[in-house]
């Protein structure tokens, strides 16, 4: 777990170094080129930063070994790391928007003027920049089964489809409609206020045990039939904790068995989900005797 720890740390912090610079060309760039909407998307940008270091905190609280007051560990740590990310991020989406709401009404009085050509460059810069970073941490995050790391890799991700619509608003306003820079700022909005949702949404179904797919679990029944002593599979549940999941398993054996026989078998079939699913940190198993079949 230490080296997986270790990982997640070095891609925050690239991805740290590369937010700041890019947040900082592109702030510049709408603000020579006076473009509301790359202004917009640089202050999404430097919300990324924030957000990173929110993540590295959630990781590196989630690695904590269980102690007398956390006897089941600190897992759920990365879950709190993603919900406040995901504040951070609607906070974030809602001043975008009032901003664009402000300048919409400005394009109305007149007082609105169409970008530069450097924030059309900048938003192309931006698009490349966020979506690679996106399938780096993207990647990482599925390495690492981390919830806080996938939550910043869509952050990376609605990033760059903002300074998709911030090219789109930028372009046309440059061919003579400027009340579309800030109506992209409205569509940027939009975006991460849909990306803050989905980052809650994920986070608040591991903190309340949400069971496994049912892909899953029918794959943890077929692991425990595969055993010779196994007569069925009575009862099987299943929660996540954090990145992790918890299962409880009442498998039927023979009834005449000794009882270390019957306890033989359970600890087989314990040792083998606990190597085919690396995802389950606990599992209790029950052995319910049954007669001879006839």
């Amino acid at each position: 777990m230490e080296g997986s720890s270790e990982r997640a740390m070095k891609v925050s912090r690239l991805t740290i170094a590369w937010n700041a610079a890019l947040s900082a060309v592109k702030l510049l760039a709408g603000v020579f080129a006076h473009s509301g909407a790359m202004i917009s998307d640089a202050v999404h940008s430097l919300s990324n930063v924030f957000s990173t270091v929110i993540v590295m905190f959630g990781i590196r609280a989630a690695q904590k070994a269980s102690d007398k007051e956390h006897p089941y560990g600190h897992e759920r740590m990365e879950c709190v790391a993603a919900i406040v990310l995901s504040g951070v991020l609607l906070a974030t989406g809602l001043m975008i928007g009032w901003q664009g709401v402000k300048n919409i009404l400005s394009a109305q009085e007149g007082a609105l003027q169409a970008p530069g050509i450097l924030a059309l460059l900048a938003a192309v810069l931006s698009i490349a920049v966020k979506e690679g970073m996106y399938r780096y941490t993207r990647k990482a995050a599925k390495e690492l089964d981390s919830s806080a790391l996938m939550a910043d890799a869509w952050h990376h991700r609605s990033d760059a489809l903002s300074s998709i619509g911030a090219l789109i608003g930028i372009g046309g306003a440059r061919l003579g409609v400027p009340v579309l820079d800030p109506v992209a700022s409205l569509v940027i909005c939009l975006m991460i206020v849909k990306a803050a949702y989905d980052i809650f949404k994920d986070a608040v179904d591991k903190m309340v045990d949400e069971s496994c797919d049912e892909e899953t679990e029918a794959a943890i029944r077929a692991c425990a039939l595969r055993h010779e002593g196994v007569k069925g599979v009575d009862r099987l549940l299943t929660r996540r904790f954090g990145s992790r999941a918890y299962i409880e398993m009442e498998i039927s054996v023979d009834g005449r068995l000794p009882l270390n026989q019957a306890h033989e078998i359970a600890e087989s079939v314990h040792d083998d989900i606990e190597r085919e699913f690396p995802k389950v940190k606990h599992i209790m198993i029950h052995e319910n005797p049954v007669g001879e079949e006839k």
